[in-house]
């Protein structure tokens, strides 16, 4: 019999031995047996494994660790997460979170709890405002600007920020919309609006989808994005852009 969550949080993590907050794990853990977590090791050559098989080992009932064959990167790595998650984990809504927790778990349970009947994706934003703390590198926040602008134009969508890690989903959206693998290592989340539009139409799915302005994001160290993809990444966006042209 499946274990049964009202959320289930996928992390993919890759070399993350340096960033893995393990109070901040262990204590969600603890205090929210409504939640699991199914962290995705992508094949790290560090001891994030070791790190991970630990934690599962303190909390067994809501942590569960799984391993990629290969080095697949973020977006196979979430999508493998998801695919274990609705296999072997009953819950409501599914989410994505990065392992460094720039957006905290409490930030996360609190974007899962818009998702309702009439909204079905929420995703975090990392809008700067008077009563929030966005932590963010000046020269990353600029060149997130122009990728946002750009995203949105392809979309066709007044989104601020597509590329923000963390996303919930209704467990019906998110099994329809990560059941077949990406373009992109790194633009997954672009796809995944794409998925969205097509799964319902662009006139329902834009009254499904919910923007949620966070409270506090940090940045973290260094990007697992190399600064050479920010020109390979308008490859990648064309060619998401040119499969799914109809939507």
């Amino acid at each position: 019999m499946k274990k049964q969550f009202q959320l289930c949080i996928i992390i993919p993590a890759f070399n993350e031995e340096a960033k893995l907050d393990m109070i901040a794990y262990q204590d969600f853990l603890t205090e929210r047996k409504d939640c699991a977590l199914v962290i995705v090791n992508d094949c790290s050559t560090d001891s994030t494994l070791h790190i991970l098989d630990k934690l599962q080992k303190q909390s067994p009932d809501n942590c569960f660790v799984i391993t990629n064959k290969k080095n697949m990167g973020k977006a196979e790595s979430v999508r493998n997460g998801m695919l274990f998650g609705f296999e072997n984990i009953e819950a409501k809504k599914y989410a994505f979170l990065d392992a460094d927790l720039a957006t905290s778990f409490d930030e996360c349970v609190k974007i899962s709890e818009t998702v309702t009947k009439e909204i079905t994706f929420a995703f975090g934003s990392r809008i700067l405002t008077i009563d929030s703390n966005i932590e963010r590198k000046a020269y990353r926040h600029y060149i997130g600007r122009i990728v946002a602008t750009a995203i949105s134009k392809v979309l066709k969508l007044e989104v601020y920020d597509t590329q923000c890690g963390c996303k919930v989903f209704d467990k019906k959206l998110a099994t329809q919309i990560f059941k077949t693998p990406f373009i992109s290592r790194w633009l997954f989340d672009v796809e995944l609006f794409f998925r969205t539009l097509q799964y319902y139409g662009r006139e329902v799915a834009i009254k499904k989808l919910h923007e949620h302005p966070l409270k506090n994001w940090e940045d973290k160290g260094e990007s697992k994005v190399k600064f050479s993809y920010f020109f390979k990444l308008w490859l990648d966006l064309w060619k998401i852009k040119s499969l799914y042209r109809t939507v």
